[in-house]
């Protein structure tokens, strides 16, 4: 688990690019994503309307502290439950010059499939959209080869681990973004499944957590629960 951190306060575009060193180019793509965000919202809920005038903080660096624990050698990174794209669209933006990486977003509500798909666009990131539920044998199929998943507030655990467990492979890490009850998680997961996890202290959320899972399989009766 890590140490204590002390969060971040995220305000604008010109602070989001001092704490993620991203280069102009990528930073112009975020203001694009936002100024995207901010047209659609009007017509579909992508986002609590009370955290849109936080959205440098609460959206955009909460999704892109994960930059950081993307495997080096991750090529195929699935953000399920997208809805407006966090993290999946951010973390496409940020690791864009990763050579063949590539992400595909699930998200089953064809509004918001189709605000990622015209957002990205705009933004010119090239991403993969499965307009579908992740736990459908369409989704199922076409997520090959899936070495990094990330959620963010999808599911608590126990549910989330049984969405994912088909497509999360002997080498597939987990990066989800947790609130104050992951501890209970935790726990109550353990029961069904068998999995390492490490807690990471979040940049944004002095409550939040970054769930790092790896090793997830499901635990066959007779195993125990200790």
């Amino acid at each position: 688990m890590a140490g204590p951190q002390t969060s971040i306060r995220i305000s604008n575009p010109k602070e989001f690019e001092l704490a993620f060193g991203v280069s102009r180019e990528t930073l112009a793509k975020i203001e694009t994503y936002e100024i995207e965000l901010r047209r659609w919202q009007k017509a579909v809920n992508l986002v609590s309307p009370s955290t849109l005038e936080q959205i440098w903080h609460r959206h955009f660096a909460d999704s892109a502290q994960l930059a950081s624990l993307v495997p080096a050698g991750s090529r195929h990174l699935v953000d399920i439950g997208s809805g407006g794209g966090f993290p999946g669209l951010v973390l496409a933006a940020l690791c864009e010059a990763r050579s063949d990486f590539r992400v595909t977003l699930v998200e089953s509500d064809t509004r918001k499939a189709s605000f990622l798909r015209e957002t990205a666009r705009r933004m010119q990131i090239p991403v993969e959209i499965l307009s579908t539920r992740i736990e459908s044998d369409a989704s199922v199929k076409q997520l090959n080869d899936v070495d990094t998943i990330t959620a963010r507030a999808f599911a608590p655990f126990d549910r989330l681990f049984g969405l994912v467990s088909p497509v999360f492979g002997s080498d597939t890490v987990g990066l989800f973004l947790k609130g104050r009850d992951v501890d209970r998680e935790v726990e109550d997961a353990a029961a069904n499944w068998s999995f390492d996890i490490e807690l990471h202290e979040s940049m944004t959320d002095s409550g939040g957590r970054i769930a790092v899972v790896r090793d997830l399989a499901p635990k066959m009766e007779g195993d125990s629960h200790d």
